[in-house]
């Protein structure tokens, strides 16, 4: 991180904070006004299950009229009980500002002179398209489709998968595709929204915010409403973002990528040009903010994700449960354990344990390895009966003070690695905190898994998905978590070796290439390419 010699120090700023006041200041003012009148649970209920929608269609005889055609955003809500009217006319006024924004920054491709799909061969500068796909020999070949995988930093786990997809669609397709990631908040949204990544990670180390946030959002009326608010913000600038890259297919792999970049589509006929996927990474418990009823697919990482997604209103034509998309490397047989720690500079023999803590090696590592180095050595005997591969990540601090520490076990200390899938492979079980990535990977190697910590909200439910299979437990304490390691390698070897087939039958290791390959068929039936049939 670059250090600045001023003084003044920036806080984190919630991008979402005005949005999110506005979408209270709605909420409660009808709350406050329906408790003056016989406010009750049904009335409650009948609140939050309100829903929100743009309507950004220009009415064709506006097309008569001198002045250009404006996006109207609508907001309409259906409310049936003695309060609607104090309710709308919260709304109203709420509406009055959408629509003052809106007429300042349009919505759609055409304000950012997008072609979107018809073409007489002349840019609106003036200058010749060329010629795509057409070489120098006359020979017309196909151009390559484009992906656009839209993402954001909130967590390792996002990237992850959109780097898993990126590696899948090149290994199955090579040059048919060419694919490209973006941060959409970073990188095409204006200030404060860019700060979304530097949000998360201040909520997250808060955790009594994070929770707060994320149940208080979770009502389709909030969430909604910030969508619907925020986009007349930043419409603009995520309509250049997405066109930029002039996408055949958008695949999200965030629960905020859906709602903007959809409404957008669908204000300039774009729903049936352009594929939209999302492909959902948390494993149980998800926010709604997941789903969206437009979307082309949406693929789930089990039948829980895929029964929250048909509560949602999602089709069953719509859904696909195909697993959580990991690095194609971890579909790829590894070597032997032995050769691997030999390769690892561990003992060869030994029973092996790996420790991590995510790519910023967070949570109690240190606790947990000084405890496991107590649990794994046999004082009877004078010899340990394990060994700990840790995994510290980009945490230098960290790694410095394990590997200064006096072993009494053999201790392996790393840094950042890059294959993972060797690392699982060289261990009998794993310690980390609840990561769906991480989870995943863990079951297609087979590893048993202790997890010793999770984010409120989206990872709690992976809990239980743990614990339920039969493929892992769940401790905070450093030395049960110690205490569960030493029985696993000494007298309750059994039960390690049953968790270890449950994980294995838990795994989806094909699941990123069923994603593409389905993606695929998508575009194909999209362009009404025939079938090749071999000769």
């Amino acid at each position: 991180m670059m250090q600045h010699s001023s003084s003044v120090t920036q806080e984190p700023t919630n991008p979402f904070g005005f949005v999110s006041q506005v979408g209270s200041f709605v909420f409660n003012n009808s709350c406050s006004r329906v408790s003056k009148s016989n406010f009750t649970l049904d009335s409650y209920s009948n609140l939050l299950s309100n829903y929100l929608y743009f309507d950004c269609n220009v009415k064709k005889d506006s097309l008569n009229h001198k002045n250009k055609p404006k996006a109207s955003p609508l907001l309409s809500l259906s409310i049936s009980n003695k309060s609607a009217s104090s309710f709308s006319r919260v709304l109203f006024q709420f509406n009055k500002a959408i629509r003052f924004h809106c007429e300042k920054i349009p919505l759609g491709f055409a304000s950012v002179g997008v072609n979107c799909g018809e073409s007489n061969g002349v840019r609106e500068e003036g200058s010749v398209v060329e010629n795509e796909g057409i070489p120098d020999n006359g020979v017309e070949s196909e151009p390559p489709k484009k992906v656009l995988i839209l993402m954001s930093d909130t967590g390792g786990g996002h990237r992850a998968s959109a780097e898993a997809i990126r590696s899948a669609f090149n290994e199955e397709f090579g040059d048919k595709y060419q694919v490209f990631i973006t941060d959409l908040w970073t990188e095409h949204t204006p200030w404060p929204f860019n700060q979304l990544p530097r949000s998360y990670n201040f909520l997250v180390k808060h955790g009594s915010l994070w929770r707060m946030t994320y149940y208080a959002t979770a009502p389709r009326l909030v969430h909604q409403t910030n969508f619907a608010a925020t986009s007349t913000f930043i419409a603009r600038e995520v309509a250049k973002g997405l066109m930029k890259y002039q996408p055949d297919i958008i695949i999200s792999v965030h629960p905020l990528m859906q709602h903007v970049p959809l409404r957008i589509l669908r204000s300039k006929g774009l729903l049936k040009k352009i594929i939209f996927t999302t492909v959902i990474t948390d494993l149980s418990t998800c926010h709604p903010t997941w789903f969206h009823k437009l979307v082309t697919r949406c693929y789930c990482p089990s039948e829980e994700v895929a029964k929250r997604a048909l509560r949602a209103g999602l089709k069953p034509y719509q859904l696909k449960v195909y697993g959580l998309p990991v690095r194609p490397s971890f579909v790829k047989p590894v070597p032997p354990k032995v050769e691997l720690r030999k390769e690892l500079g561990m003992e060869e023999h030994l029973p092996a344990v790996l420790l991590m803590g995510g790519g910023e090696g967070m949570g109690p590592i240190e606790a947990t390895a000084r405890a496991l180095g107590d649990a794994l050595y046999d004082e009877i005997h004078g010899e340990p009966i394990g060994q700990v591969l840790v995994i510290c990540g980009r945490n230098k601090k960290l790694f410095n003070r394990l590997t200064s520490v006096q072993w009494k076990i053999p201790v392996q200390v790393k840094g950042f690695v890059t294959k993972m899938e060797e690392c699982m492979g060289a261990c009998d079980c794993i310690i980390t905190k609840a990561g769906p990535g991480t989870i995943a990977e863990a079951v297609i190697r087979g590893l048993p898994i202790i997890l010793n910590d999770y984010i409120a909200g989206q990872e709690a439910g992976n809990v239980p998905y743990v614990i339920e299979n039969g493929c892992g437990k769940f401790s905070k304490s450093p030395k049960k978590i110690a205490n569960i390691v030493a029985q696993w390698f000494g007298p309750r070897q059994d039960e390690l070796r049953i968790m270890s087939q449950n994980a294995l039958r838990l795994a989806r290791p094909d699941a990123v290439f069923k994603i593409v390959h389905d993606m695929h068929e998508l575009v194909r039936q999209r362009n009404f390419e025939p079938q090749c049939c071999p000769a």
